[in-house]
């Protein structure tokens, strides 16, 4: 029974996780639907004029945050990125006010 306590410790942490990711993602301007399951979200870039890949190479680049480009999962990925959320909710925290300070200097959203 110890066991299943610490799996359902763990999912409330990912849904903590994911709650935070998805609400400041919305919050950017870069619309995102509320994952299901595991751990990665995609939120929609098209906006921002970029494809996905630039997106990616720029929050490299300008906000040290690593997404990968919707495309690399094939056409239908692009104008998407993918950003994993299975990190400690801080670096989260940290990712997401990098991501927009980026995206508000360069004018994306």
């Amino acid at each position: 029974e110890r066991s299943w306590e610490a799996v359902e410790e763990m999912r409330r942490e990912y849904e903590r996780r994911r709650n935070l990711v998805w609400k400041r993602l919305n919050e950017i301007g870069l619309p995102t639907v509320k994952p299901k399951g595991a751990f990665y979200i995609f939120p929609r870039i098209k906006d921002t004029g970029l494809t996905s890949k630039e997106f990616s190479e720029l929050m490299i680049k300008e906000a040290k945050v690593v997404v990968v480009p919707g495309s690399a999962f094939g056409k239908a990925g692009e104008g998407y990125v993918r950003i994993s959320y299975a990190t400690a909710y801080e670096k989260l925290e940290e990712a997401m006010n990098r991501m927009e300070k980026v995206l508000k200097e360069k004018n994306l959203i």
